[in-house]
């Protein structure tokens, strides 16, 4: 069970450059241990469930929306709005500028999905203001984990969605590679052709952040402006190959040897399977590997909230 609804002290708009301006939150015990939250998506924005993953009584709880999602601006559910700056690299230097701005020495990450995968690239880069981290649903940014989900590498498993996905591009193209397809049409002139492909691509990504998979839109995605969102970042980041050398994270996880982390995961994650979070595993030996059993993607699932809870629970007197 979460911890009861906690709302925000602070609030801020932070400049980080290229025209970005980064809205951030802090709430829970002001000389708490600080947490920072780096959500999914990319372009999901942070949520009040997020702040109930931690005890306020124990924890300052920080989180961020990430260029161009949430209350941050510009907005890329604006056709116009220049994605070219927004990049994991420049990420990262947000969370930095967002660390010093609050004069926060060390900070927990928690994340899941693609905030498994930036608080890992982060960490890697920052490794000393880093205290501990937890991730679920775990993600490395490498070009097999993007071809399993968005490329058809799971289509076997969900014949029926990848259809509908693969019905939604022109017939010419349904051969290619459909990210950038997509990645094309989310960013086309006509609002219409922005809106179909933002409904398509998102109902292919509510297929299974739950077990058992489902063809239904999941809720958060009937706001037309946060679909739009959602699929043009995800589409931005997945045709660049999450601005990453193929498999650096995992190359690079002797750089969080001396990081205690917690890394949950489902065994009936589809869109992200468990061997990712096998492989950071053994890459980081520091790190526990909990595994749920029946449960998938979504970290919101009972199983898996719990195991989230549990170690921000444990980590709450740590430095």
């Amino acid at each position: 069970m979460t911890y009861p609804k906690v709302e925000p002290d602070r609030h801020g708009m932070l400049e980080v450059g290229d025209g970005n301006i980064i809205s951030w939150e802090a709430c829970g015990k002001p000389d708490g241990k600080p947490a920072l939250v780096v959500h999914g998506g990319p372009g999901s924005g942070c949520t009040p469930w997020h702040r109930r993953l931690f005890d306020p009584a124990a924890y300052r709880i920080v989180l961020f929306d990430q260029r161009g999602c949430g209350r941050s601006t510009p907005h890329a559910s604006e056709s116009r709005t220049d994605l070219s700056s927004n990049t994991t690299q420049r990420l990262i230097a947000d969370m930095e500028l967002l660390r010093r701005e609050l004069d926060i020495e060390r900070w927990l990450l928690l994340g899941g999905s693609w905030g498994s995968t930036l608080a890992l690239a982060y960490a890697e880069a920052h490794p000393d203001r880093v205290s501990q981290i937890v991730l679920w649903g775990i993600t490395t940014g490498r070009r097999a984990e993007a071809d399993w989900w968005f490329r058809g590498g799971v289509a076997p498993l969900l014949p029926a969605q990848w259809a509908a996905l693969r019905a939604g591009v022109p017939e010419d193209e349904r051969d290619g590679d459909i990210v950038e397809a997509y990645s094309r049409m989310l960013h086309d002139a006509d609002p219409e052709v922005r809106g179909r492909a933002a409904l398509a691509w998102c109902t292919w990504e509510s297929a299974t952040p739950e077990w058992p998979p489902t063809r239904a839109l999941d809720e958060r995605y009937a706001d037309p402006d946060f679909a739009l969102v959602f699929a043009g970042l995800v589409t931005h980041y997945v045709a660049h190959d999450f601005f990453l050398e193929d498999g650096i994270l995992l190359r690079n996880a002797h750089l969080l040897e001396d990081i205690p982390g917690v890394l949950v995961h489902g065994s009936r994650d589809l869109m992200a399977p468990i061997a990712n979070a096998w492989e950071l595993q053994q890459a980081w030996p520091s790190a526990e590997l909990v595994v749920v059993d029946d449960e998938g993607h979504a970290g919101n699932q009972p199983g898996i909230e719990g195991e989230l809870i549990r170690a921000t629970d444990r980590f709450a007197s740590g430095g």
